[in-house]
């Protein structure tokens, strides 16, 4: 847990015997709405120098993925506009989906792996809804109250790949496929989720600049959709699709990931996921 730009350490808390605190991200992301008011309660209880003893410094730790395992990673193909008409793609009326597994999920500043057979490495920037509650047939209008939080994910993909399968699942799923982090925001802290600024630099280089108001479907009509396909739980992964701006498809000609390059892909008020190319 993240607070004024310390880094709260959970167990430490529980050592001290204030109260016991869930002990995985799954037991803390299946509390929902409970989650945020029981930490903020630990942090109010705690004298001066017992949070010392349980902060630490940033340069103290090494950060991984919010989520490492979650049940399914489920991600939105076209749900922009502007990432729809330089595909070329009509807008589709329904949420297109496929999925990724979760062995491809690496954290911030762990590096991505190149297969030496990809020849058309990419990157995406993607808003990542956390499921904090079971739910089926969930309507957009009660979809918030499903969600635990918010995440940054990179939807890596191997263009060469998808475009010859015609489909998207394996160009998609090699492992180290799928950062995301820095953190999880959540969900009352993110405030609207359909208005928030997201973009992606390459070698410092700025290639997507976008906002979730270009998406297609919004976070909570993405929820109603895809409750009504598949039960979902807590910790599921929703990733929301891309905006303009990925390599396949820049002009006048495309630019894909080189061996070497570092790929910064940033949400507003969420932060910044850093990942390096490197070899198999």
């Amino acid at each position: 847990m993240k607070a004024d730009g310390e880094i709260i350490d959970l167990k430490r808390i529980s050592a001290l015997g204030k109260r016991s605190v869930p002990c995985s991200i799954d037991e803390l992301v299946s509390l929902g709405f409970e989650a945020e008011s029981l930490l903020r309660e630990l942090l109010s209880e705690l004298p001066d120098d017992q949070k010392e003893q349980v902060a630490l410094k940033k340069e103290e730790v090494a950060l991984k993925a919010p989520v490492i395992a979650p049940q399914k990673i489920v991600c939105l193909g076209l749900n922009y506009r502007d990432h729809a008409e330089e595909v070329g793609a009509a807008v589709p009326d329904e949420p297109a989906i496929f999925m990724k597994p979760r062995t491809a999920i690496v954290g911030p500043e762990e590096p991505v792996v190149k297969p030496r057979f990809v020849t058309q490495l990419d990157y995406e920037v993607e808003l990542a809804i956390v499921i904090g509650r079971k739910g089926k047939n969930i309507p957009a209008s009660d979809a918030k109250g499903y969600i635990f939080g918010y995440t940054v994910l990179n939807d890596i993909s191997a263009r060469d790949i998808q475009f010859k399968d015609g489909q998207w699942t394996r160009g998609k799923s090699f492992d180290t496929f799928a950062p995301m982090g820095p953190c999880l925001t959540t969900a009352e802290q993110i405030g609207d989720p359909n208005d928030l600024r997201l973009g992606t630099r390459v070698n410092g280089e700025t290639r997507q600049d976008s906002s979730t108001r270009v998406m297609i479907f919004s976070v909570y009509e993405i929820v109603h959709h895809l409750s009504r396909v598949m039960t979902l739980e807590p910790c599921d992964i929703i990733a929301t699709g891309t905006p303009a701006g990925v390599g396949a498809f820049m002009k006048p000609e495309p630019k894909f990931l080189e061996l070497g390059d570092t790929v910064e892909v940033e949400i507003e008020k969420i932060g910044i996921l850093r990942n390096r190319i490197v070899e198999e």
